[in-house]
């Protein structure tokens, strides 16, 4: 698992750099505030997506799950910190055997 996702907050700050050292090479950021988000795709090549909740459109959020859901790509939720999102990653039920922190946990 390398490409990654993540959709909400304005701004990442260190968020992508943390999470290239954890694997994710390929990391894609929709800010996912506008109404019009709602009408975007995910994008082929995405593994697994991360939605930041504290910053997201109810609606982009609802719809964005049913998609991924349609192409069986895990999502985990989280705020925009990172003791949120690393521990959203390393317990998310839904990443699968792949996945770069399941792989140092072992």
């Amino acid at each position: 698992m390398n490409s990654l996702l993540i959709v909400g907050a304005d701004k990442l700050g260190a968020i992508p750099d943390r999470l290239s050292e954890l694997g994710f090479s390929d990391i894609m950021h929709i800010s996912g505030r506008k109404v019009k988000m709602v009408h975007r795709e995910i994008p082929e090549n995405i593994d697994l997506v991360l939605v930041l909740t504290d910053f997201i459109n109810h609606n982009v959020s609802s719809k964005l799950k049913e998609r991924a859901k349609e192409k069986a790509i895990p999502v985990c939720y989280a705020k925009r910190s990172w003791c949120s999102i690393y521990k959203a990653l390393s317990t998310c039920n839904e990443v699968c055997e792949q996945c770069p922190l399941l792989e140092k946990a072992r």
